[in-house]
């Protein structure tokens, strides 16, 4: 189903059935009471909404930034193949071209196997680790490449050295892609405080029933909108945010 289509599906649910559980409320209630409420309601709402408010956004911001971080690991786990390969060409062959190879091998293993596998949320090294033995054989032609001058020996040191970094920033996208998003007790305090926070203003009173409904209902959407979010940025690599393969398809055009 559509991004967006889903998410007006979730949005307009939760303001149509809240709409209907405060209409009920305010139509078949006592109403004794009710306004003299307000008061003590309306600051123990604010507390509640407060503290929802910081949780929630808590919660996005630290979704937000595992989504950056994912994105900038696989662009410089890109990168350092790329560089990699660039080093290699001061190399005699066969190394020279048995590294161009088995980098362009690594990038389309990323893009045609792994990205998927990411995209569903699953473990990458549970389903395909064949990229792993790739790595291993660039270390292995990398450090077993002849290097008969001080410059190919320098450009040598430099191979190996974008190759730990393409190690390191594919650990770190492999991290980013098998995390379990929000953890469960995270979910439990997001739901509790959003049934709170909509709970609470249908014990305050007022003059007109339809302003009071409508102003629940907006108050459901909003908080069912964050929500909603927050479930789809879960995966960097799927859902909301769904990082896409362009770092790979990028280096495998330099890599010819």
């Amino acid at each position: 189903m559509n991004i967006y289509l889903a998410g007006t599906l979730w949005v307009v649910g939760a303001a149509l059935v809240t709409a209907a559980v405060a209409y009920t409320v305010r139509r078949f209630g006592t109403a004794t009471g009710r306004a003299e409420n307000n008061e003590a309601a309306g600051m123990v709402f604010t507390i509640v909404g407060g503290l929802h408010a910081v949780l929630i956004a808590f919660v996005l911001i630290g979704l937000f930034d595992g989504v950056n971080t994912a994105s900038d690991s696989a662009y410089q786990e890109a990168d350092g193949l790329v560089a990699l390969t660039w080093a290699a060409e001061a190399l005699p062959d066969p190394a020279r071209e048995e590294i161009r190879e088995l980098a362009r091998d690594y990038a389309t293993t990323v893009v045609q196997r792994e990205w998927p596998v990411m995209a569903a949320g699953d473990d990458v090294d549970a389903v395909d680790d064949s990229a792993w033995s790739t790595l291993a054989t660039l270390r292995t032609t990398v450090d077993g490449a002849d290097a008969s001058t001080a410059w190919q020996e320098e450009r040598r040191t430099e191979a190996a050295d974008q190759l730990w970094s393409v190690y390191e920033a594919r650990q770190q996208r492999l991290n980013a892609s098998a995390g379990d998003g929000v953890s469960t007790v995270m979910w439990f305090a997001l739901v509790i405080g959003s049934v709170l926070s909509l709970a609470l203003p249908m014990m305050l009173g007022g003059p007109r029933v339809r302003s009071h409904v409508v102003i629940v209902s907006v108050l459901a959407a909003a908080i069912t909108m964050l929500i909603f979010a927050i479930q789809q940025l879960q995966n960097p690599f799927g859902g909301g945010a769904s990082i896409g393969p362009e770092a790979f398809t990028s280096a495998l055009d330099r890599l010819g």
